[in-house]
């Protein structure tokens, strides 16, 4: 898929998908990496509600993903040259488990001025409708940001069951299957949601937040971000430099700080 392409569908629809960025086999070993990683952090708080917050701060397989040339070419297609990573993390959703996330918008609950800002969300697994892949309503990016409200559901995978309070019409909604190595685009204001895994195999995805570097954070006090491509000639955000070390003990401070202040303009 073309440059041009990707951001013409993304101006209209709010979202695209699949692309490819990286091969079925490379896809496979991340998702070993994580697994690997994950049983040797299971005693160490690494983000809200059973996620796996900002593991490219902390992880050099995911700080490789995010400066991954494929993803940061479609990227710039809607962003232009200069690309901050503010966050990311992943999605697990395991076999038979009843984690969701409901219908709501990225943009109303990260503090950010501007929706200078491109989701991609990274398949390390097959995604598909029964093990809970992501489904969007077209073009509902269009417009102001709607009421939400925070559910706490136990099994609602975002971190206050945060969901859009207005009715939304499920037929209009476009499942995104995507295969290891695949992934989607998605704006911060698009009304998007997944549903629990059925299937007998893990879900796993990457989500990545990309941003323009003249955005700012409002709520919080302070915030970070990666410089992943061009240059930050705004320093609205702390730059985090790249994890020498799965776990180090600079990277693990690094990431509570984030944690933190991000929690802050989450909670807000």
């Amino acid at each position: 898929m073309s440059e041009d392409e990707i951001a013409r569908r993304f101006e209209r629809d709010g979202f695209v998908f699949p692309i490819d960025v990286m091969s079925r086999d490379t896809a496979l070993t991340c998702r070993h990496q994580l697994e690997s990683l994950e049983s040797v952090a299971s005693d160490v708080k690494l983000g809200n509600n059973n996620q796996l917050n900002y593991p490219h701060v902390i992880f050099r397989f995911a700080s490789e993903i995010v400066r991954n040339s494929r993803i940061l070419d479609a990227v710039e297609a809607i962003l232009g040259p200069d690309i901050l990573c503010w966050g990311s993390t992943f999605f697990i959703k395991e076999p038979h488990s009843e984690s969701y996330v409901s219908w709501h918008q990225d943009l109303r609950y990260w503090g950010l001025d501007s929706a200078d800002e491109v989701s991609a969300w990274l398949a390390l697994s097959n995604v598909n409708e029964s093990n809970g892949c992501m489904r969007f309503i077209p073009a509902s990016h269009h417009g102001d940001l709607l009421p939400h409200r925070d559910s706490y559901d136990k099994d609602n995978a975002l971190t206050r069951g945060q969901e859009a309070d207005t009715a939304i019409d499920d037929r209009k909604a476009v499942s995104v299957p995507l295969r290891p190595g695949q992934m989607s685009l998605h704006h911060g204001k698009l009304l998007h949601c997944s549903g629990p895994n059925r299937s007998d195999e893990r879900r796993i995805g990457l989500a990545i937040n990309y941003i323009a570097p003249q955005v700012r954070q409002v709520v919080a006090s302070e915030d970070f971000a990666v410089l992943v491509r061009g240059e930050d000639r705004h320093g609205n955000f702390q730059l985090v430099p790249t994890p020498r070390e799965d776990l180090s003990a600079d990277a693990l401070d690094w990431h509570r700080r984030i944690l933190g202040a991000q929690n802050e303009a989450m909670y807000d």
